[in-house]
């Protein structure tokens, strides 16, 4: 009899009826997007297997497969409100109708750590915000395969905290209301199903996690924009115009190409009289400089051998050239340069910096008094110290500005390059530019054997006391396996003194990238010390973001650009193609494979191999990072309007050799910024195509951004014919596929994109 009773006890209290129109009062009308389509529904659920199910217009779907049988206790019926208890698991389940949504809460009563996996989620296909976003049919063999077993740390994987699932007459929408602490693991044994997963940390008080559900129409824009809405509702969305209002440096970013640049060399080819040289290096200096070579520079050893390739033939060639300005300008960056028994002419300037104590110099300052010690003794050698490195620095940046690439964002690999030519930065900026350089505070290495500069610490004490431990007591090891993760809340005074030194030697820098801030790679330290929350790491990381921007007003990028720092940066690299070569050895690791991507390395102080040599690129990462048959604009429609999205560097516009055509027209469909990698060489080398390019994006680019994206069709059935839409009166039609294509009488080439504009038809052809 009691068994009887609870199940026409479910039958008649686990049904609610969701009907009617979001209220005025919920969200503000005048932000909102307005043509978004949320559908009225019904649901039922099952709390003994949560089973969970929507019906509407007539046609019901599951928003949860049924998990195993739990005792229930306490069940409640409080009119809007049903909820129970798990007993046994220590869970407590809460379900709230809403006027278009349903609201779950689940909350776990344990003090101890706990884990909970619902919902249990299959369906025809699933739109995903993996990096700007993709549609995965639930039976495609690629995706099946690349899923198979995997398990993606939400937080990270997701570029924002929601997914929908396609069922066969709409789409169920599920917005994930804490974005910590949760994993999704698939099942591939058939079509493609995932469970969501929820951890409760002992050190963390928050006990509860949910999802608010919507029903929409099965199409990329209802769902992103119900997301969107959502964002606004709770006051996490700003636009690209408010954060112009605080810092109008961020205009410049409009219509602006991204491009990092690269030259390490103090002293450049054009700068040296060959000839001369071999007869004005006293033996002294050289026997110095090979010293300095092989005791204090990194790979110094095969450099110093340079100096006696000169004085052994008579012609010098580019090989040994190279070797030289290498040579030279590795050790004019080294306090150990100055050597009184050497550098025995003085003048004033020379006198000046010597007085004040080398150990007193900033690097800006070292570099200049050793390029003097250097011409005092080269004398007619070499040119001014104030034309060295010209041709290869400045005189760029302005053939780039006269070539008519009126905005661009500038990015240096770090501070070193500014320290290297100050006056670069100062160029690039009076020119209206954006640059900026590379920083990171993720890993820390072990004092004294740090491998990169980011990884060095002017506090050695934080490598033993502020750095990450995972719950089984071990340390966080940082990127690549060396050293270990820095903890972001005890980071900032570091942050303060590295930025503050950095730019108290007068570098002109009015942007920041900050490296991995925003790829949601975050932790729970346990370390007893300092124990850290994910949502903690999450704050300090913004933090620094927020430094940045109100003590520096540096327009701030960051590597990912998941959507919790959308309110504190400007741009993003990665979001649209992200990282991946480390998932496949021919690309990371054999050098002999057409796929390899290249050293990070450069002869001539340039751009490193990884960044200028173009690859082709294996079928099944195309299917997975690239093909417009999977890709959809989830992002774009949520952030086209405040935060600008590009590559992740190393999948920069011109590196996949057999795709450059189909990301240039992706660039234009979805307002992505080219990115590239630029020195002399590589100017020189793709000049024509860059400029051709950036001229038709930056014209339409300036419109785009400051408009939200407003609409995404697949126009052909083979998925290959797309358009977006901005605003009311700019979109694009791009024709991905060889043959051409008739849009509204208007024919557009194969390969080709239709931009409207008003009345205005552009037809855009890209060349590599």
């Amino acid at each position: 009899m009691k068994k009887i009773l609870s199940i026409m006890l479910i039958a008649t209290i686990v049904t609610s009826v969701l009907t009617g129109c979001v209220n005025d009062k919920d969200i503000p009308s005048k932000e909102v997007y307005s043509h978004i389509v949320n559908l009225d529904f019904n649901f039922n659920v099952d709390p003994e297997t949560f089973a969970f199910e929507v019906e509407s217009n007539g046609v019901t779907e599951r928003v949860s497969e049924p998990l195993a049988d739990m005792e229930v206790s306490n069940l409640k019926d409080d009119e809007n409100i049903i909820s129970w208890t798990y007993l046994e698991q220590g869970i407590d389940v809460a379900i709230e109708k809403k006027d278009k949504y349903v609201d779950v809460t689940i909350k776990s009563s344990k003090d101890e750590e706990n884990l909970f996996s619902w919902p249990s989620v299959k369906g025809d296909g699933y739109m995903l915000p993996l990096n700007q976003g993709k549609y995965i049919p639930s039976n495609d063999s690629i995706w099946r395969s690349y899923l198979n077993e995997k398990k993606m740390k939400v937080i990270e994987a997701f570029s924002m905290q929601f997914f929908a699932v396609d069922k066969s007459e709409y789409s169920v929408v599920y917005i994930i209301k804490n974005p910590y602490n949760n994993e999704i693991t698939f099942n591939t044994e058939n079509d493609i199903e995932f469970t969501f997963n929820h951890e409760f940390p002992t050190i963390n008080e928050q006990k509860e996690y949910g999802f608010r559900i919507y029903v929409t129409e099965k199409n990329p824009v209802d769902i992103a924009k119900t997301y969107k809405n959502y964002l606004i509702e709770q006051g996490d969305f700003k636009s690209l115009a408010d954060k112009a209002e605080e810092n109008s440096n961020i205009e410049k970013l409009y219509g602006a190409p991204h491009a990092y640049f690269w030259d390490r060399t103090v002293i450049s080819e054009g700068n040296i009289e060959w000839a001369i040289l071999r007869d004005a290096i006293p033996e002294k200096l050289k026997l110095w400089i090979q010293g300095l070579l092989t005791t204090k520079v990194e790979d110094g050893s095969e450099l110093s051998l340079a100096f006696e390739d000169l004085n052994s033939v008579d012609y010098v060639d580019k090989y040994t050239k190279n070797r030289i300005i290498n040579s030279l300008s590795a050790v004019m960056q080294l306090k150990e340069f100055y050597n009184p028994e050497i550098f025995t002419e003085s003048n004033k300037e020379i006198q000046r910096l010597l007085n004040r104590g080398i150990e007193n110099l900033n690097p800006v300052e070292l570099i200049d008094l050793n390029k003097r010690l250097l011409k005092s003794v080269l004398g007619n050698a070499v040119d001014p110290i104030e034309q060295w490195a010209d041709a290869n620095t400045v005189e760029v940046i302005k053939d780039m500005k006269d070539s008519g690439l009126e905005n661009m964002w500038i990015g240096l690999d770090d501070w070193q390059e500014g320290f290297i030519k100050p006056e670069l930065v100062t160029e690039a900026e009076d020119m209206g530019y954006l640059i900026g350089t590379y920083d990171s505070y993720h890993s820390i290495h072990e004092p004294g054997k740090e491998k990169w500069e980011t990884a060095k610490y002017k506090d050695t004490s934080l490598y033993e006391n502020a750095t990450v431990t995972n719950k089984d007591g071990n340390k966080i090891e940082g990127f690549q396996g060396e050293g270990r993760k820095l903890n972001p809340t005890l980071a900032m005074p570091s942050v303060k003194e590295r930025v503050t030194s950095i730019l108290n030697t007068g570098l002109a820098f009015n942007s920041w990238f900050l490296d991995t801030d925003g790829t949601g790679e975050i932790y729970d330290d346990y370390t007893p010390e300092h124990v850290t929350t994910e949502e903690e790491d999450i704050h300090a990381r913004i933090k620094r973001m927020e430094y940045l921007q109100k003590e520096w007003n540096m327009v701030v990028g960051t590597e990912g650009g998941n959507d919790f720092a959308n309110k504190n940066v400007a741009f993003a690299h990665g979001i649209e193609t992200p990282s991946f070569s480390w998932m496949d050895k021919d690309m990371s690791k054999n050098k002999e494979s057409d796929y390899y991507v290249g050293r990070y390395y450069s002869s001539t102080g340039g751009v490193p191999e990884l960044f200028s040599k173009q690859i082709p690129l294996k079928n099944k990462y195309k299917k997975l990072f690239l093909d417009s048959n999977y890709t959809i604009p989830l992002y774009k429609l949520v952030y086209n309007d405040s935060v600008i999205t590009t590559y992740w560097w190393g999948w920069g516009t011109l590196k996949i050799e057999d795709e450059i055509s189909n990301r240039m027209l992706y660039e234009v469909l979805y307002n992505v910024p080219p990115l590239y990698h630029i020195d002399k060489h590589e100017w020189e080398k793709h000049k024509e195509t860059i400029v051709r390019h950036s001229k038709v994006w930056s014209n339409f680019s300036k419109k785009a951004i400051t408009e939200e994206m407003t609409g995404f069709k697949i126009i052909s059935d083979d998925r290959l014919v797309q358009m977006t839409e901005f605003g009311e009166a700019l979109s694009v039609v791009a024709n991905f596929s060889e043959d051409e294509f008739n849009f509204q009488g208007e024919t557009i080439p194969g390969k080709s994109l239709l931009i409207i504009d008003g009345n205005s038809n552009t037809i855009y052809t890209p060349k590599k």
